[in-house]
C-alpha cells in the first residue's frame, strides 16, 4: 500500500514539474456556439504510439461529451490530432576564471555536465475542423518536457493534463 502511495506521488510530482504550455488560435468570425457534434478525423496520423492515441482520444472524447458535444457519424466538426518530438538542449557549460590578490595570481576550469535521464519535447496539436466547409476554425499547439521512459500512469496523466489545458479555452469567449 504504501508504495502504491508513494508511486502515485512521485508520478504527481513529476508530472506537475513539467507544465504543459499551449498557444492558441482560431476564426473569430465563427459562431462556435452552432457545433454540438463532433468526431475525429477520418485520416488523422497522430504521430503518436497507438496506445497513447488511445489515450488522448478517450481524454477527449470525456471532457467533450461532459461539456455537452455529442460524437456523431455525420459531426458539426472534425478533431484532428498531430504530434512530434524534439530533443530538449542539454544544458551543460565551461566556464574559465582567472583572478589574484596582490602577487598571487590563479586560474581555474570548471565544466558542468548534465545529469539525470534525457528529457524531450513533445508538441501536440489537436484542431478543430468544420465538417461542411473542411476549414480549420481553431488550433491548440501543445508544449511539454517528457522523458523517455514514462511509465503508463505518467503517459496517462500526462496527456489528461494536456488535454484539459488544451480544451480550457474551447469554445473561445467572443
Amino acid at each position: 500500500m504504501k508504495k502504491n502511495i508513494f508511486s502515485l506521488l512521485l508520478c504527481i510530482m513529476m508530472v506537475s514539474c513539467g507544465s504543459v504550455m499551449v498557444n492558441y488560435d482560431y476564426d473569430k468570425a465563427r459562431n462556435f456556439s452552432k457545433y454540438t457534434s463532433y468526431s475525429f478525423y477520418p485520416d488523422m496520423e497522430s504521430g503518436l504510439s497507438d496506445l497513447d492515441t488511445r489515450r488522448i482520444t478517450h481524454q477527449i472524447d470525456s471532457l467533450l461529451q461532459s461539456r455537452g458535444f455529442e460524437t456523431s457519424s455525420s459531426p458539426n466538426i472534425y478533431v484532428n490530432i498531430k504530434s512530434s518530438v524534439r530533443p530538449k538542449p542539454r544544458n551543460s557549460s565551461v566556464g574559465i576564471g582567472i583572478g589574484g590578490t596582490g602577487r598571487n595570481v590563479g586560474g581555474g576550469v570548471s565544466v558542468g555536465l548534465p545529469v539525470g535521464q534525457r528529457e524531450l519535447y513533445r508538441e501536440i496539436v489537436i484542431d478543430i475542423v468544420d465538417a461542411v466547409d473542411d476549414e480549420l476554425v481553431w488550433q491548440a499547439v501543445s508544449e511539454g518536457t517528457i522523458t523517455e521512459n514514462m511509465k503508463p500512469a505518467m503517459r496517462e496523466a500526462k496527456l489528461k493534463e494536456v488535454v484539459e489545458k488544451v480544451f480550457s479555452k474551447y469554445p473561445p469567449k467572443q
